[in-house]
């Protein structure tokens, strides 16, 4: 039953903004020795009969995003557009909650303003992104808890009007600044007890850099100088993706999308503007969905989800236990880190497996899979697909020259699919560049490089190889290990610092920073991991810190990597932990500890790649993270049988305390108790 809104309903619905639509790309001609040939597909040759790695997604024609919102609106205002607990939003409470905010903002926030964004997934979320898209704002999403030095440096770089959240998360100078209490829903999941517009002295952010023309979202990817950058996406490009996504999955009035994905990560902005353009329902996730894959997929089923978008690293667990025959899921869409299975042949949802850098507009290429498939349950990793409408993609050399189908290359991408650029024009004019002159198309003027090692296959789809780059994917994430050298150089007790990546067999990687203290410092590794956390998302927060008196030189006198990851990797696997967090103790609690406390101790020391943890380590403490408790909590259920929900993990004063609450849930009570 739809509730009321707390506030009047008043369905105003203000003329949407103009947005420059892009052109359409045609099929490219491509320069070959007979002539040029157009098309798509595995035609595309040269004049010996080698096929190049150039491929072209169907056509497509951009439409609008904020449009097809107040379409459903006007066709449908009391279908139910985000199901928040047990609160039901209809579209036309939606488009009035949206109004208000908008009329809250009033001049403050003008169109083309950049305007950060510090809530979680909730009603509040989608009311404030509809807002500033009806004002013409640019959406810049921060996370609920941005860290204080890491909004501070975004708002030093980028002209930022505002941040919207509560005023706990938000910079020093914005606390202090001026305040617009805004009417958001402060009930249902995740939501805000209460939020405003928060404005500097200035009324303005202290940086420079606005947005492009035209841009609908910004959103922030891992910067080799230490600080994040943002890329900006046009409306156009955006509503490629969207009609793709509602082709591929039909997902339609009717329908409930999950809301899922955290919000800092471009993704969101997929599922969250393909419900509100599908005429269908969001379902905002609750916090201990992303620790718990046994809560995932109950949430999953109690609020009757047909589609769901989600990381690579949150599902991959869920492929290794029979799948829940009792969902409504038809769609599953997954992306953000390499693939390392496919399905089985249980799995009744279709799974699209997904890759797209933000930069190309969240989603490039897809690969369905289907329980009927005769490659279902193969365990090796399935390709990341062929391009959608509207998009190419060319592999080439170092060049930039494209080369021949079944070599390896540097993926690069163009189309609709293109992000306007960096928010730094430089950075943008070394990463979106012209074309190679095998492509003769007036249409494509640029290409993103992506940096990712790919292998075009005969068909034209694409097989991931890695990056070509520092670059890792940690919980799919992706970050630039510089960035966080950056932050730890940032305290004055570190001289310098570098970053390497622990990998084990199951292929997940892990970050390990090796810090060399500045002179006369002893600093804790605890401390330094504590004092990066306000500069660092908690997927770029290294796992375990190493205290080093210098760094080991390759041949060119550059600091040898693989060495520092090679001493990690020797000393995640030897008995005595070597400078792991020294506030833990380091000792060996095995001596004497119980069989559940082994098994607990041993589980999490080999998921963390720190073999100095002890019982008494407060799990978060140490590194934990969601995947990790989701791995943790799967292996203890193997072991024991006993099922633990990740809050009781989490709320559990140390790694001991853990292991007896298991010990008393696989203990019968006595007979009369």
């Amino acid at each position: 039953m739809t509730q009321p809104p707390p506030l009047p309903v008043t369905p105003t619905t203000p003329a949407t903004p103009a947005t420059p639509v892009a052109p359409v790309v045609p099929a490219v001609p491509v320069a070959t020795g007979t002539g040029l040939v157009t098309g798509t597909g595995p035609a595309i040759a040269t004049g010996t009969g080698t096929a190049l790695s150039v491929a072209h997604g169907p056509a497509a024609e951009p439409t609008r995003v904020v449009a097809r919102f107040e379409d459903h609106v006007r066709r449908d205002p009391q279908a139910p557009a985000v199901i928040d607990g047990t609160r039901i939003w209809t579209y036309q409470d939606l488009d009035a909650a949206a109004v208000r905010v908008a009329a809250a903002l009033g001049d403050r926030v003008r169109p083309g303003d950049l305007v950060g964004v510090c809530l979680d997934r909730s009603t509040a979320l989608v009311v404030t992104a509809v807002a500033l898209a009806r004002i013409g704002a640019v959406y810049l999403p921060l996370g609920p808890r941005p860290g204080e030095r890491r909004t501070r440096a975004v708002t030093e770089d980028l002209d930022v009007a505002c941040l919207i959240g509560d005023l706990g998360v938000l910079p020093e100078e914005h606390r202090a600044g001026e305040h617009v209490p805004l009417p958001l829903p402060t009930g249902g999941v995740n939501a805000p007890a209460a939020a405003v517009a928060a404005f500097t002295g200035s009324g303005s952010g202290s940086g420079t850099r606005r947005a492009p023309e035209g841009a609908l979202y910004a959103v922030l990817t891992s910067g080799s100088t230490g600080r994040p950058k943002a890329v900006a996406v046009a409306e156009a490009s955006l509503s490629v993706a969207l009609d793709w996504y509602r082709a591929a999955t039909g997902l339609a009035p009717g329908d409930r999308q999950s809301l899922l994905i955290g919000v800092a990560f471009d993704p969101h902005l997929l599922e969250l503007w393909a419900g509100l353009t599908s005429g269908a329902a969001l379902v905002p996730a609750p916090d201990d969905t992303r620790w718990d894959s046994h809560v995932l997929t109950d949430w999953w089923r109690d609020t009757a989800l047909t589609h769901v978008v989600a990381a690579t690293p949150t599902v991959e667990p869920l492929l290794d236990r029979p799948w829940p025959q009792d969902l409504k899921l038809r769609h599953l869409v997954v992306g953000g880190d390499r693939m390392r299975r496919r399905p089985g042949t249980d799995v009744t949802a279709t799974v699209h497996n997904a890759y797209g850098p933000a930069e190309a507009t969240v989603v490039t290429t897809t690969h369905t899979m289907r329980a009927t498939d005769p490659g279902a349950g193969d365990p090796a990793p399935p390709p990341i697909g062929t391009a959608l409408p509207g998009v190419t993609l060319v592999v080439t050399d170092g060049d930039g020259t494209p080369v021949a189908r079944g070599q390896d290359g540097e993926l690069r991408v163009g189309g609709h699919c293109l992000a306007l650029g960096y928010l730094d024009p430089e950075l943008t004019a070394r990463r979106f560049t012209p074309p190679p002159r095998e492509l003769l198309a007036p249409a494509l003027d640029r290409l993103y490089r992506t940096g990712d090692r790919v292998r075009m296959n005969s068909d034209g789809s694409l097989d991931f190889l890695g990056r070509l780059d520092d670059q890792v994917k940690i919980s799919g994430v992706r970050i630039e290990p510089a960035e966080v050298e950056a932050a730890f150089e940032q305290d004055p007790r570190v001289r310098s610092a570098v970053v390497t990546v622990l990998r084990d067999s199951s292929g997940p990687g892990r970050l390990v920073a090796h810090v060399r203290p500045a002179e006369g410092a002893e600093p804790a590794a605890g401390d330094l991991l504590d004092a990066v956390r306000a500069w660092l998302p908690e997927q770029a927060v290294p796992t375990a810190v190493r205290i080093v008196d210098g760094f080991p030189l390759d041949a060119n006198g550059k600091v040898d990597r693989a060495a520092l990851a090679a001493q990690a990797q020797a000393a995640a696997q030897a008995t005595a932990p070597v400078s792991e967090d020294p506030r833990t103790g380091a000792a060996d609690d095995l001596t004497g500890a119980t069989a559940t406390e082994r098994l607990v101790l041993t589980t999490v020391r080999d998921l963390i790649g720190r073999p100095g943890t002890g019982l008494g380590d407060r799990f978060t403490d140490i590194g934990g993270t969601s995947l990790v408790a989701a791995r943790l909590l799967a292996t203890v259920e193997h072991e024991t049988g006993v099922r633990l929900r990740a809050p009781e993990l989490l709320r559990s004063t140390d790694l001991r305390a853990f292991a007896a609450l298991l010990d008393q849930r696989r203990t019968p009570r006595p007979e009369g108790a």
